[in-house]
């Protein structure tokens, strides 16, 4: 059921370019996602759409929303730190150490699943996992991890403002919440799945923060049994 007792879009605010819903309701966005809702959501990169990771339709209907391909997969989103690490478990301390550096912020974070969790956002690939905390403190308080994308069409623009989000989705989503003006640029994607064993990391895709900046960070957790870590750029 969703947070209106009904079909979860009736939970969701008017969504009309100009509405004005509260900014980041953490309470109806927790409800929309447990009932089997999607959302619109503001991150703290562009507007994303989000789902519960566990539930095949919501899952089936995002993809179709955005026009994605099944096989292409998706990150999960913790909006706490600590949540994430709890989760993940079976991450070894050099990896968590990279996780505490790296985390809360504007990446994405390739991580090793052995326990092969969340196989609707690993797609083709269950033992490798994305893995999102944004910076939102509005939104920590959530604790539903959530499977996430960013909310435009299939190799379409990012979207800055809820404006920018297509119609399509706005439409066809159970929740929006318009968040204002975000920076207006995604994740920076990094591979740690190296980074236990062999101290190596790849930036995947150069987004919000910087390979400069992840490399700095990491260098502070690089406590490496194996030498000294090494940036393996993408090329």
């Amino acid at each position: 059921m969703s947070d209106a007792g009904h079909d979860p879009r009736a939970a969701g605010p008017s969504r009309a370019p100009d509405a004005r819903p509260p900014s980041y309701d953490a309470e109806r966005f927790e409800r929309c996602i447990a009932s089997g809702g999607v959302a619109v959501f503001p991150a703290d990169t562009v507007y994303g759409l989000a789902c519960d990771p566990e539930h095949p339709s919501a899952v089936r209907r995002m993809y179709e929303l955005k026009g994605r391909p099944p096989a292409k997969p998706a990150a999960v989103m913790f909006f706490d730190r600590a949540r994430a690490l709890e989760a993940l478990g079976e991450l070894g301390p050099r990896t968590r150490a990279a996780l505490e550096r790296l985390l809360p912020g504007q990446v994405t974070l390739l991580v090793p699943n052995p326990e092969r969790r969340f196989p609707a956002a690993c797609a083709g690939d269950p033992t490798t996992l994305g893995v999102r905390v944004p910076r939102l403190p509005a939104l920590q308080q959530v604790s539903t991890v959530v499977m996430q994308t960013s909310a435009n069409l299939a190799g379409g623009r990012d979207a800055r403002t809820l404006d920018q989000v297509p119609e399509s989705i706005r439409a066809g989503a159970d929740l929006v919440l318009d968040g204002g003006e975000l920076p207006g640029t995604p994740s920076t994607v990094i591979d740690l799945r190296d980074w236990e064993d062999g101290g190596r990391f790849r930036v995947v895709r150069v987004g919000a923060v910087s390979p400069e900046e992840v490399a700095v960070a990491l260098s502070a957790a690089a406590e490496a049994p194996r030498g000294r870590y090494r940036f393996d750029p993408e090329t």
